[in-house]
């Protein structure tokens, strides 16, 4: 519980203020923070403001130590408390936590004026910006690309199931099967017998011998 009566008193007048304010935060009943700044503001600090039995006839306790002032320069958080403690001289004797908080926040920009933005990259930005030597990074091979013209061949070559007819390089086979017929006549070219020929194209073809 708060050590005094105007302890108390002020207690009960933050609680009132500051409820559904997700940047109040009540410790305990004589220590109490408030963020200054929205969550991901580069320039957002946290205040820390603790009762001792004696107060408000003395000064509160100011601390900025908390984790979320991690980022920020040692001689900023300096800089911040003794523009505060400035302000505990000025109200020494009245209840003033309220006042620390409401000055902080009129003066955030003026506070953090030196204060150099830390930019935290997130994790799916370094993987979408991250260098393409690495083997999670390489890019597929492209398939090759065909023409309208070329694709109009294939498409002649090739039945309504896309697959290519039996004998439909049959002028390849006859080349083929001439040389045979001259190797195994040892006659010339121009001599090999075009029935002859005909005969064993004709069998290719059709899927006979």
């Amino acid at each position: 519980m708060a050590a005094n009566e105007d302890q108390e008193m002020e207690l009960e007048a933050l609680r009132s203020i500051y409820e559904g304010d997700g940047c109040f935060r009540e410790l305990s009943p004589v220590s109490f923070q408030y963020r200054i700044g929205e969550n991901g503001d580069p320039k957002a600090f946290l205040i820390e403001v603790s009762w001792p039995e004696t107060y408000p006839q003395t000064a509160p306790i100011l601390s900025m130590d908390a984790f979320f002032n991690n980022t920020i320069s040692s001689a900023i958080k300096q800089s911040i408390l003794d523009k505060l403690m400035v302000e505990v001289e000025a109200n020494l004797g009245t209840a003033m936590t309220y006042t620390l908080f409401e000055y902080a926040k009129d003066n955030k920009e003026l506070f953090m004026e030196n204060q150099p933005v830390n930019t935290v990259t997130s994790v799916s930005n370094s993987i979408a910006i991250g260098t393409p030597d690495g083997p999670a990074s390489k890019k597929k091979d492209k398939k090759e690309q065909l023409s309208k013209t070329q694709k109009r061949k294939l498409a002649d070559k090739t039945d309504h199931k896309g697959e290519l007819p039996r004998g439909w390089n049959w002028v390849d086979v006859i080349k083929v099967i001439k040389a045979e017929l001259i190797v195994k006549s040892r006659l010339l070219p121009s001599a090999v017998p075009l029935q002859l020929l005909g005969c064993w194209v004709g069998s290719y073809r059709w899927g006979v011998g």
